[in-house]
């Protein structure tokens, strides 16, 4: 019975082991199963990871700015203000004026303003100024402005030079601000204040007052007082100190003050009245301005001061002499040079040297280089140097000024738009009109002109001929609407004959119409009409002769007003003529030639070996050159006689020994050699001596 029972427990216990068994290896293949199917999938997800940091690395390369991230905690930068952004500085030049003025002061008044306080400054504000900020900055910089209690007002003046009219600039809602001034200097360089209700003083304040605290001073070497730059040289002309070093002076100091104060005292020559000698000067400039024309009766200077204002630099000051009453205007022409000579006979020369060796080119270069220096006195005396050439003298300056109105006339050797020669004026002879070329005025070609002819007026030498008197008109002053503009002043051939084609009232064709239309199209005109002919045929002439060249003719002008010729053509319009005569008036006239010539006589001089009959001989072949040459050759003659074209007085020949003709420019003597038998080789030897007039001396 026992082993029947342990039989069965041992059955059902193997039973057991091979179930546990069987469940052991279902669980082991099961985990084997999960296992490949888990590494499976953890290396596709390595892969894909290992992907994606390349992926990002690639990003980060390409655009750092956006897939790059920072470490720790502060991943992101935090927000910075954004700063606000500074206001633009502006700086604007302000001119106080004692009292409302239509016109922009001239350059006396500006001096005497200067004086009193006034005048001109510069204002350091910017773009956010309000209107108490810009008067607080005024009333620093022109301390008169805080005696004013009835307000101011600003004023602009319009473009150009001289005394310009000023025009209000009216304040908005809020004053005078910051940008309202922006926006008013882009066109007005300068601002005027003036007072509207009252006048300020113009009487000269001490050196030491507020108002010149700002301003760069120089110590006088004569009483060693510090001076405000613009003012020294008024000052320096009225500084006079006594010698304390000396006991005389010392001992007869409290004597002598009441007879120096009286001396110091000189009477005005215009309204008669008492002033102190240092501001006489100033008194009489504004004095001469109210008496209009009147007679001076003595000369009055005031010497250029460095401008405040826009403008060209003038020397043509207020100077009067005889020269305004003097009837004949060749007379006030002559007086009125030698007045403005003297003036300035005392200061530095001017140089003006070419070189004769190089090449045209580069002489007319030297003369352009001269004449466009700025801010000279173009009164002071003149030096002249022909290098490569022996001749000095005043035959040397005349041939300087001859060549320069030769050039305006003919043109210069200067190579402008692929041309050898360029002239500055253009057209017929007696109609010349200013050159519409963009290069010369932007070169101020013409304001050099301007100076040329000034200066050659201001020596006594030849004038510009042939200029169109519609061109001189305007130059002057006068309105384009009001000269004389004939079809001969058109210098363009073309234009000028579709401008011919309105003349009269001839029908006109289909083809003319269109010619005359496209010219007033390209004018800015409007088409031809049967009512608007006449019209449109002055605007159209105008336009072609004076409208194109304006800005040439405002250059001619400036360069004409800083020479004394601007004083003299204002005052004394019947020198125009004679100034700018016409082409055929400056010929010079063999009757008049033979009259002006001083002959040899006999026994004129002890080293004269030369015979009466050749003398005779030498003198009869002068004459019949003279009455046959051509108004060309007579020309050529006088300028190889005198130096320039312009005949004197007198001449004088001497008949000497030698080979050619020589002439003493200086003396105004030609001499003659008399080894001469006949008049074939006398007037084959003088044309080729006179032919050499134009390049210098010395040279046959």
């Amino acid at each position: 019975m026992a082993t029947n029972a342990g039989d069965g427990a041992s059955g059902s216990h193997g039973d057991n082991i091979l179930q546990s068994a069987r469940r052991l290896l279902q669980l082991l293949s099961s985990s084997g199963q999960q296992g490949a199917a888990s590494g499976g999938i953890t290396n596709q997800h390595l892969r894909e990871q290992r992907q994606t940091e390349q992926l990002q690395m690639e990003m980060t390369r390409s655009f750092p700015g956006i897939f790059s991230r920072g470490r720790g905690k502060r991943r992101f930068p935090t927000a910075s203000p954004v700063p606000a952004k500074r206001p633009k500085p502006l700086d604007v030049a302000f001119y106080l004026l004692p009292k409302r003025c239509e016109k922009t002061p001239k350059e006396q008044e500006q001096l005497v303003h200067m004086r009193a306080g006034l005048g001109r400054r510069t204002a350091h504000l910017d773009e956010s100024t309000t209107h108490e900020e810009l008067c607080d900055a005024l009333k620093v910089l022109f301390p008169k402005l805080r005696t004013i209690t009835g307000g101011w007002l600003l004023y602009k003046s319009s473009g150009g030079w001289g005394s310009r009219p000023l025009s209000l600039v009216a304040p908005d809602d809020t004053g005078y601000t910051g940008m309202m001034l922006k926006s008013v200097t882009r066109v007005a360089k300068n601002l005027f204040i003036a007072p509207i209700q009252e006048e300020l003083s113009t009487n000269p304040l001490p050196l030491t007052d507020e108002a010149f605290s700002n301003m760069p001073k120089a110590a006088c070497q004569k009483c060693e007082v510090a001076v405000p730059l613009p003012l020294l040289t008024e000052h320096i002309k009225s500084c006079n100190v006594i010698d304390v070093d000396s006991d005389e002076n010392l001992a007869n100091v409290d004597i002598s003050e009441p007879e120096e104060r009286d001396s110091d005292m000189q009477e005005c020559p215009v309204c008669k009245n008492m002033f102190p000698a240092d501001s006489i000067e100033v008194h009489a400039s504004s004095c001469v301005e109210r008496a209009g024309n009147e007679v001076m009766h003595e000369s009055i200077v005031i010497e250029e001061e460095q401008a405040a204002m826009p403008g060209p630099s003038t020397s043509s000051a207020a100077v009067q002499d005889g020269w305004l009453t003097v009837s004949d205007p060749t007379k006030a022409i002559s007086q009125c040079a030698d007045s403005f000579r003297r003036i300035h006979e005392t200061k530095s020369p001017l140089l003006l040297s070419m070189d004769i060796r190089k090449s045209p080119a580069e002489q007319d270069m030297a003369l352009i280089s001269f004449y466009k220096q700025p801010n000279v006195e173009w009164g002071r005396p003149l030096n002249c140097r022909l290098e490569g050439d022996t001749a000095i003298g005043h035959g040397v300056t005349r041939f300087f000024f001859s060549t320069c109105m030769e050039k305006l006339r003919s043109g210069f050797c200067i190579n402008f738009a692929n041309s050898s020669l360029t002239g500055l004026f253009e057209g017929e002879p007696g109609h010349l009109v200013p050159s519409a070329s963009h290069f010369l005025v932007e070169s101020d070609m013409f304001t050099v002109a301007g100076r040329m002819i000034g200066h050659s007026f201001l020596h006594g030498g030849p004038c510009l001929q042939g200029l169109s008197p519609a061109v001189i008109h305007v130059v002057l002053g006068g309105s384009p609407d009001t000269a004389t503009v004939t079809l001969e002043d058109c210098p363009d051939l073309d234009i000028r004959e579709t401008i011919r084609l309105l003349e009269g009232g001839s029908i006109l064709s289909d083809k003319d119409k269109q010619s005359v239309q496209d010219l007033a199209y390209a004018w800015d005109l409007p088409s031809l009409t049967d009512n608007n002919r006449r019209w449109l045929f002055e605007k159209l002439l105008i336009h072609a002769v004076i409208g194109r060249v304006m800005r040439q003719m405002k250059q001619l002008r400036r360069g004409i007003k800083e020479t004394p010729m601007w004083t003299l053509v204002t005052q004394r319009p019947d020198t125009v003529a004679l100034l700018f005569p016409k082409d055929t008036a400056g010929n010079v006239s063999a009757e008049v030639l033979l009259q002006r010539i001083t002959w040899p006589r006999e026994g004129g001089s002890d080293d004269d070996d030369c015979s009466v009959e050749t003398k005779c001989r030498m003198s009869g072949y002068l004459r019949q050159f003279i009455g046959e040459a051509t108004p060309t050759e007579l020309t050529n003659l006088v300028k190889f006689w005198t130096g320039w074209e312009v005949l004197p007085p007198s001449l004088s020949v001497e008949v000497v020994g030698g080979r050619y003709l020589t002439a003493s420019t200086c003396f105004e003597t030609l001499r003659v050699p008399g080894h001469y038998k006949d008049y074939t080789s006398f007037k084959h030897d003088i044309l080729a001596c006179i032919s050499t007039c134009h390049t210098g001396f010395g040279l046959v």
